[in-house]
């Protein structure tokens, strides 16, 4: 079996109704050679099912990773899935954020040595989440900003995202004021440097969670690339539960450290796993 280019690391918890739109997605991407590796901090029978639907259909490769509910650990269950991943290069992003059909194409051409490529998502209301079906996403009309205008949606500055290409992207990406992070909706990287720095800190809650892994990486000396207007997808709308004060403050604290001490490592990451 030919070795994946990039594994697709997608974290979800109790969404399979936005996971399916996903997985369509994934579904039309212009390359082929790729895996997913769904992350799933301990959801229900409901996605395992739908999980097992697609994976009945061999145009996608799936692996589900799965763990006992008990609170938010996605840093836990994103660490298990980088052990498994069984490419080189990484492509991180959530069960509610449908690629567009050049999604894998372009973190792998945009891929470099040492470098972290920060891609960009656009924000759909409540509505139009709930309304795309598997004919827009296979389409792509989820993605035509015209499209999405005539359905209601509010006309702002952000629609760059959905109607950049070429010149135009690299103008925007290069003079945006907004600096290049590893926000995990959409960014990639490649496994070893991940490994390097231990992975996710399992102690972080909800909230910054992978801007510290970024730090870290940061902090090891890879190059932030901006392509918030090249590599698209669309984020469906969605509640935050998991928001609580307590979580952000010791999540700023961890993140507050990182910084002060330059850390490209964490001792509540990957390895610690193995000692279990």
């Amino acid at each position: 079996m030919e070795t994946p280019k990039a594994t697709v690391i997608i974290s979800t918890y109790n969404q399979p109704e936005w996971l399916q739109k996903v997985l369509w997605g994934y579904e039309v991407q212009t390359e082929p050679n790729f895996e997913i590796l769904i992350a799933d901090d301990g959801s229900s029978k409901e996605t395992k099912d739908l999980i097992d639907g697609f994976t009945a259909n061999p145009s996608l490769n799936i692996i589900h990773v799965w763990q006992e509910d008990n609170g938010f650990q996605k840093t836990k269950i994103l660490n298990k899935a980088i052990r498994l991943a069984n490419a080189e290069y990484l492509i991180f992003t959530d069960g509610d954020c449908i690629p567009r059909n050049d999604f894998v194409e372009t973190h792998l051409r945009l891929q470099q040595s040492n470098c972290v490529i920060s891609g960009g998502y656009f924000k759909l209301p409540k509505q139009i989440s709930k309304d795309i079906t598997k004919k827009d996403v296979e389409s792509q009309h989820c993605f035509d900003a015209k499209w999405l205008l005539e359905l209601g949606l509010e006309k702002t500055f952000k629609l760059n995202k959905l109607t950049s290409f070429g010149v135009k992207s690299w103008f925007l990406n290069t003079f945006t004021p907004t600096k290049a992070t590893f926000d995990g909706m959409n960014v990639s990287t490649w496994k070893q440097d991940v490994l390097d720095v231990n992975g996710f800190d399992e102690r972080m809650g909800y909230g910054g969670e992978d801007r510290e892994i970024g730090e870290r990486l940061m902090n090891k000396g890879l190059k932030f690339i901006q392509a918030r207007y090249s590599v698209i997808c669309v984020h469906l709308y969605h509640e935050r539960p998991y928001k609580n004060e307590e979580a952000l403050n010791q999540n700023k604290a961890i993140r507050k450290q990182t910084k002060k001490t330059k850390s490209t490592v964490t001792a509540y990451g990957i390895e610690q796993q193995r000692d279990e």
